[in-house]
């Protein structure tokens, strides 16, 4: 069994193109895309929501861990350009959470509820939607 298993990893190897997808220099940055992902979606929400120490953390890891992906050898171009998306997106949120808690951004939407106030507008955008199209 262990010869075949040797037989079988030796003919992933011989080829480059599926010896790179087999690897960890593939799936770590596939499967760490999901941070940047979820990043970019919560660019969409709420500046109330962002946690100030969570993006502060999550900033300093992408900077990081874009520094290693290319001080290996060889460099990994995918992991960088998966921390390169994520320090893009976390300074965006941090950006987003300074205006928000610490210049003026609360007070510029009114309320502090603002929130509360654009669910029920929607909620009631919905129900006009609704009445027309019953009509």
């Amino acid at each position: 069994m262990a010869a075949f298993i040797k037989a079988v990893n030796a003919k992933i190897r011989s080829n480059p193109t599926v010896s790179y997808f087999c690897s960890t220099h593939f799936w770590g940055p596939a499967s760490n895309f999901g941070i940047p992902v979820a990043a970019v979606m919560d660019a969409q929400k709420s500046p109330e929501l962002i946690s100030g120490q969570m993006t502060a953390a999550l900033t300093v890891y992408s900077a990081t861990f874009m520094r290693y992906a290319l001080a290996v050898t060889p460099k990994n171009y995918l992991l960088f350009l998966c921390h390169f998306i994520n320090e893009g997106s976390q300074l965006t949120q941090g950006y987003r959470y300074l205006q928000w808690h610490h210049w003026g951004g609360k007070e510029k939407a009114g309320v502090h509820g603002a929130v509360e106030e654009a669910k029920e507008k929607a909620a009631a955008v919905g129900e006009k939607i609704k009445e027309v199209a019953s009509k």
